[in-house]
């Protein structure tokens, strides 16, 4: 196995290694919790929200506190970080326990994301800091293009839970109806309902996105946004 995920090598290779493992493997091997990237996870967090928050600073000067705020939340979501790790081959390089094997979660958007994120806290105990902050001005920040100019997109299930909530003080409701394809590669199709009545109907690899697309064609059909 290499430990340069980063294009970059990681001297403490045991640790790297740690943050490709997910829980399933460590309870299917009678392994400590620890052994999982459960708290590499924890830390990579804050790293990737210190930087990205001082990436955005950098890049935006105009923006606002809450402008920042939100746009760091679609950057460090778990879509965006799956389709990263993924980039760099992380899906190849989980270790899962054969459960969590067969029922597609080599290509889960959360183990993807939790892994990426302890990828990053690994880097940051082998002191490369640096090294970090470049791979997330590289592979992390172009993508603040897309949200900064397509924002209401990526916000669409909080513009339309704002209207709602200026209507008659309630939210929308998003009920699945359907999950097509196999385990590994599943389509979602999701409507959302307001006061009983469905708005719209939208589709997503994940629940999350499926969600959010439904939201977005539901601003449409209600006039909150041009499409």
């Amino acid at each position: 196995m290499s430990f340069n995920i980063l294009d970059v090598v990681c001297e403490k290779e045991d640790v790297l290694k740690m943050a490709f493992t997910h829980p399933s493997y460590t309870k299917e091997h009678s392994l400590p919790v620890s052994d999982s990237y459960e708290r590499l996870e924890f830390l990579g967090d804050a790293v990737l929200k210190l930087i990205t928050s001082y990436l955005l600073y950098e890049k935006y000067p105009k923006y606002q506190e809450g402008e920042l705020s939100k746009m760091r939340s679609i950057l460090v979501s778990d879509a965006v970080l799956a389709q990263i790790a993924k980039d760099i081959g992380i899906d190849k390089r989980l270790i899962l326990g054969s459960g969590e094997e067969h029922t597609g979660g080599r290509n889960r958007e959360s183990n993807l994301a939790c892994s990426m994120e302890a990828v990053l806290g690994a880097y940051f105990l082998s002191d490369k800091m640096s090294d970090v902050e470049n791979f997330l001005k590289e592979r992390l920040l172009p993508k603040s293009d897309d949200i900064d100019h397509h924002f209401v997109k990526y916000n669409a299930k909080a513009v339309l839970q704002e209207y709602t909530q200026k209507e008659n003080c309630t939210t929308p409701e998003y009920i699945t109806q359907d999950i097509k394809g196999p385990n590994h590669n599943p389509t979602f199709y999701v409507d959302v309902f307001f006061n009983g009545e469905l708005l719209a109907s939208g589709t997503g690899k994940t629940k999350k996105e499926a969600q959010q697309n439904s939201a977005y064609n539901a601003c449409i059909k209600l006039g909150i946004i041009e499409e």
